[in-house]
């Protein structure tokens, strides 16, 4: 019996070895938080680039590297909540996806480091002190796209030289979408074009807003970049269509699925830098030594399947700088 025993606890005591090492193991594997205002999906092109990243510099899911995601579906007013929450669980990343998100990170932690892949003004939203020295616990990359609003505005109307009204979609609850409408609307003047800004931070409200732009007549539309209006942009492509609008957005995804174009950042780039941020942070580096970088690659993209839907021509000036043309 004592033999039996005996046996028994070494057994026990064997089998208890590598869970106990396993249980080492999995604590000491990083966890990365990601935090976004759009809904997460993993087939989405700019996680999929940050991911690859990761696997290129040697980190696994599941073996070397573990993620908390969170997404606010669209409402910016509950990133809050999930940043206390990420937190909470005292995770060694954040990975933010927009300005609302690195905010709410900021302001749930000031000593986890945070890696912005997508921020625009990061200085003026009080994320950094700079973009040469962040200082804090915040660092990344910055998409300059309050300053690219402007632009998309100059763009559209050389693509529709008879424009002469626009509407701006532009959601209250992100803190930089005020910013770029004050930009737009400083560039509209220039280009003699009349503004019609249009509020929405809602489904509700973007529906009322859509509705006001088809009682106003508005000749154009620019949406600011922001969460609601690429989760809805289905439902914003078919009334641009139906009601003749000439439309702009943000990225190229947009005019790919029927926008009539599309200006700015190739944001697949910011998210394999978001990537490099987070492997220099594990190997030790601290943000506020980290500079933030800025893009250098833009792209225009012009649909003419959706053109002709709206019944234009495109001037020859606008289609030979634009880096695709969807047919």
């Amino acid at each position: 019996m004592r033999l039996i025993g005996l046996a028994v606890v070494l057994i026990l005591g064997l089998n208890a070895v590598p869970l106990v090492a396993q249980g080492q193991q999995a604590k000491n594997v990083p966890r990365i938080a990601t935090l976004e205002a759009a809904p997460f999906t993993a087939r989405d092109p700019w996680w999929l680039a940050f991911n690859q990243r990761l696997q290129e510099l040697g980190y696994a899911e599941g073996q070397n590297i573990a993620f908390e995601r969170r997404s606010a579906d669209g409402n910016n007013e509950r990133l809050r909540g999930l940043a206390a929450e990420l937190a909470a669980l005292r995770v060694d990343i954040f990975v933010t996806r927009g300005t609302p998100a690195a905010v709410a990170a900021k302001e749930a932690t000031s000593t986890i480091p945070i890696v912005m892949a997508i921020a625009t003004d990061p200085v003026g939203a009080g994320l950094i002190a700079s973009l040469g020295r962040p200082g804090g616990n915040v660092t990344g990359l910055a998409n300059l796209d309050a300053e690219l609003t402007g632009k998309r505005l100059e763009m559209l109307k050389a693509a529709v030289p008879t424009l002469s009204s626009v509407a701006i979609l532009w959601n209250p609850t992100n803190p930089v979408n005020r910013p770029a409408l004050v930009g737009a609307q400083t560039v509209a003047h220039a280009l003699g074009v009349r503004l019609q800004p249009m509020e929405a931070r809602d489904s509700r409200e973007l529906g009322e807003a859509l509705s006001a732009m088809q009682r106003e007549r508005a000749g154009g539309l620019v949406p600011l970049a922001d969460s609601l209006f690429g989760i809805h942009r289905k439902r914003i492509f078919d009334f641009a269509t139906k009601n003749r609008l000439a439309a702009i957005f943000w990225e190229s995804g947009f005019a790919e699925a029927g926008a009539l174009m599309s200006y700015g950042t190739h944001y697949p780039d910011l998210f394999r830098g978001a990537a490099n941020y987070v492997d220099k942070i594990l190997r030790g580096a601290k943000p506020a030594d980290l500079p933030v970088e800025q893009p250098t690659k833009f792209e225009l993209v012009i649909n003419m399947k959706t053109a002709k839907a709206l019944g234009l021509t495109i001037p020859q000036s606008i289609l030979i700088r634009a880096d695709e043309i969807i047919q």
